[in-house]
């Protein structure tokens, strides 16, 4: 199996020199067609992304599961978390990539990217004020990226502060009321641990004792933030290394568990099965006949 999920320098693309840039923004059918309407598993280091989606449909692969997206809807992507996309092809939107880090001050986990910490699709009402006035900025930022008029860095800049501004304050009534920022630091590096050690198969005692707690402090606190356990997380990151290779690759599941460290491919199927509620293979089966039935007809 190839080496892990593909970490892509800008959407679609993996490697290679770039030059510097602070906010990126595109249709989404200008990339997703050349993939057939379907990008794979894939994440992004440094990137938060964006995507508004006005009409069309199409499915949000993240790491909570698969979101059915019905517009008008944005779907925001942190750096980091594992996802993919499928759009039927009369998909309309935009997506707009940025680089936290050069957001300017307050722009970190306790300021405005704070409701962004996590993958999430927003629904929203399409007869509403804010939704119309969020539309039409989004598409004033793609407008003053398109063009290379006077001030356009700061038109950049504003428009891309009021998407933020507008989301945070959709988003203030569905989230829970702000933890203490240390828990929520730890439970980030955590899941950054995970993400790379997790073949390993480290124990909860490996992740507290790399962070300087106790387990039990870990535990608490993990179940503090997310309200769920440590070992929730380390098995949800396996599975979904797992229905990458499943989907994406032909691979035995013998050979996709042992790259997981799994020595037992017994044991690996039966957390699978706990997990996504069937057996590996018959995931990988009704998943593909998904997939088959909704690619395009080439005719058309």
């Amino acid at each position: 199996m190839a080496a892990g999920i593909p970490t892509y320098s800008l959407y679609g693309e993996e490697g290679g020199e770039q030059r510097e840039f602070w906010v990126h923004c595109e249709t989404i059918a200008a990339r997703s067609s050349g993939y057939r309407w379907e990008i794979g598993l894939h994440r992004h280091e440094s990137f938060l992304q964006f995507l508004y989606i006005r009409t069309g449909s199409g499915d949000a692969i993240l790491p909570a599961g698969t979101v059915v997206l019905q517009p008008p809807c944005v779907i925001a992507v942190p750096p980091g978390p594992v996802h993919g996309f499928r759009f039927s092809p009369d998909i309309d939107g935009l997506v707009v990539t940025l680089v936290p880090d050069r957001l300017g001050p307050g722009a970190d986990n306790a300021g405005p990217l704070a409701a962004f910490a996590d993958p999430l699709v927003l629904a929203l009402d399409a007869t509403a004020a804010d939704t119309a006035y969020l539309e039409t900025t989004f598409f004033r930022i793609a407008a003053e990226y398109a063009e290379q008029r006077s001030a356009r860095e700061q038109m950049l800049e504003a428009h891309v502060a009021t998407v933020l501004v507008m989301l945070g304050r959709l988003l203030a009534p569905a989230l829970p009321e702000a933890l203490p920022d240390v828990n929520s630091a730890r439970v980030r590096s955590l899941n950054d641990l995970i993400l790379k050690h997790h073949r390993a198969q480290w124990t909860v005692e490996d992740y507290a004792r790399r962070l300087g707690l106790s387990p039990t402090h870990l535990s608490r606190t993990v179940r503090q933030v997310t309200g769920r356990t440590v070992h929730d997380l380390i098995m949800e990151r396996s599975m979904e290394e797992a229905r990458r290779a499943l989907l994406f690759t032909g691979h035995s599941v013998q050979h996709i568990a042992e790259n997981l460290g799994y020595s037992d491919p017994a044991y690996f199927s039966r957390c699978f099965r706990r997990q996504i509620g069937m057996t590996p293979r018959a995931w990988r089966e009704e998943e593909r006949a998904r997939m088959r039935n909704k690619q395009p007809d080439p005719d058309v």
